[in-house]
């Protein structure tokens, strides 16, 4: 496997920090956990989208576009990373905008990741829920192209096998990491949704040869169609890396149990999860992505899923930034200001 022959421009502060969370660990009295800072890679706050948008935007430039096009959610880190991207490397950038939250609030509809959507100047369009946007993004593409534009389309997330390439690079980089501090990792968790972070990580491992198990906890949709997205994924990207064969089914594993009540709506367990770090760690986690993933990893933590002696990685994709779309929806008075810092 040789990810040099892949196109890539530098976009991320890397590598990302691996961390020790010492005070959350003796919170939970269960595994020493660490975390893997994907929220430290620099673009417009930073996120995971930026390891994936290294390779895909050099693919763009390489085919000679000079405008993006992509898709997320009104919220979505990716779009917010991929305008900042599309900036730095002088290009237009289309966005569409899926409205897939329900009743949403004001500070959900302009603040957080779509202020600064406008602040790096993307051009919005906005969709119901719902809509084909595959279709959506080609009829757009069509139009540029009818116009004397040269379009890119990037893909949800950044989640296709040229995206997916950026967290092969993450598995290699946190191999080196903790081989370098003696580190044994027995299991890494990470969100996952549309699913370019959790299938480059599992083709990265496995092609490597490191048997660490990667648990992937849902964001958005059910366990059935999560892994077969991911697997799906997975074996594209193993094939053009030139690794194919190396994931196999069982590889792939996504507990879907900590969605709530779809994606983008707060949970209980989000919201504790968001507080606990802030206070115990000083981190922010984003209450959509990484916040429901490090939810559901407290709550496996507390039900003895694994035992004192383990070493969990949690990989932080980022996100921060949403927690001001969520403001008036956050629950800050938990009683863990006091009850934990004694």
């Amino acid at each position: 496997m040789l990810l040099t022959k892949f196109p890539r421009i530098s976009l991320a502060h890397l590598p990302t920090p691996l961390e020790h969370l010492p005070r959350l660990s003796a919170q939970l009295g269960g595994p020493q956990i660490f975390v893997k800072r994907d929220d430290c890679t620099g673009l417009a706050t930073g996120g995971n989208k930026t390891r994936k948008l290294e390779y895909v935007m050099a693919a763009a430039l390489q085919q000679g576009a000079d405008t993006i096009v992509t898709v997320g959610a009104l919220q979505s880190n990716h779009v917010r990373q991929t305008a900042a991207a599309a900036c730095k490397l002088g290009l237009g950038c289309e966005v569409l905008l899926e409205h897939r939250v329900a009743k949403p609030t004001d500070n959900y509809l302009n603040s957080g990741n779509i202020l600064l959507d406008h602040l790096f100047g993307a051009n919005i369009h906005e969709y119901p829920a719902g809509t084909d946007f595959n279709a959506a993004m080609d009829d757009h593409a069509a139009r540029l192209a009818a116009d004397g534009h040269k379009p890119y389309i990037v893909a949800g997330g950044a989640s296709d096998k040229v995206g997916a390439l950026g967290y092969v690079n993450c598995a290699l980089e946190l191999l080196g990491q903790a081989n370098e501090r003696g580190l044994i990792i027995d299991e890494l968790v990470c969100a996952t949704g549309s699913a370019g972070t959790h299938a480059g990580l599992i083709v990265g491992l496995r092609a490597m040869q490191s048997a660490i198990p990667l648990l992937g906890i849902g964001v958005s949709a059910p366990q059935g169609v999560q892994e077969k997205k991911v697997f799906d994924l997975a074996v594209a990207t193993a094939e053009y890396v030139g690794a194919p064969g190396c994931v196999q089914r069982t590889d792939v594993a996504a507990n879907c149990d900590y969605i709530g009540a779809g994606y983008g709506v707060p949970t209980d367990g989000m919201n504790e999860a968001v507080v606990m770090l802030a206070r115990l760690e000083g981190l922010l986690f984003d209450p959509v992505y990484s916040g429901k993933a490090l939810a559901g990893m407290i709550d496996l933590v507390r039900r003895g899923h694994y035992n004192a002696a383990q070493n969990l990685v949690f990989l932080h994709t980022g996100g921060s930034v949403g927690l001001f779309a969520y403001a008036d929806q956050l629950q800050l008075e938990t009683g863990i200001a006091t009850a934990e810092r004694s």
